[in-house]
């Protein structure tokens, strides 16, 4: 279930957009565009993290994975790159646990970067869109703003 994300950013990649434009809404995954490379991309969504006090808890090279992967399984290579960082935030994590402890499953967040095959000059970035158990709305539209912040700053 962990690369559940996964399966839905290859579902929606055909989509195209202006940076800080959601390429895919009301998908549950959010997709943007950026100009700068991958590389940049990614280091300033992780400097972005921990310029709001947070600490990244890893880097998923999810490319590697799946390019390692796909002959075996019958696939084809998609990412020419892609890297997942995660981060949490414990103010995020009590604000959604308190309306209904489930929710508590949300963390980490997770903001994904891959270039396609298929474009690469393109460099993509997208994450979940969280949906929370009980009446967690107001803790929604904090970690969406979060998750925004992250992205505005670093692409």
């Amino acid at each position: 279930m962990r690369y559940l994300w996964v399966v839905c950013m290859l579902l929606l990649s055909g989509c195209q957009s202006v940076a800080m434009e959601p390429l895919n809404e009301p998908s549950p995954v959010k997709v943007y565009t950026s100009e700068e490379s991958f590389e940049d991309v990614v280091e300033n969504i992780k400097m972005a993290i921990v310029e709001r006090g947070l600490l990244v808890s890893g880097t998923l090279h999810v490319s590697e994975m799946l390019n390692r992967t796909a002959p075996d399984l019958g696939f084809s290579q998609l990412f020419s790159k892609a890297e997942s960082v995660e981060f949490c935030s414990a103010l995020m994590s009590h604000k959604m646990a308190e309306p209904a402890v489930e929710n508590i499953a949300i963390c980490p967040f997770t903001i994904a970067v891959y270039v396609k095959q298929a474009q690469p000059e393109q460099v993509y970035v997208a994450y979940r869109s969280p949906h929370l158990a009980g009446d967690g709305q107001p803790a929604t539209k904090e970690i969406v703003s979060l998750l925004e912040g992250v992205i505005e700053d670093s692409i």
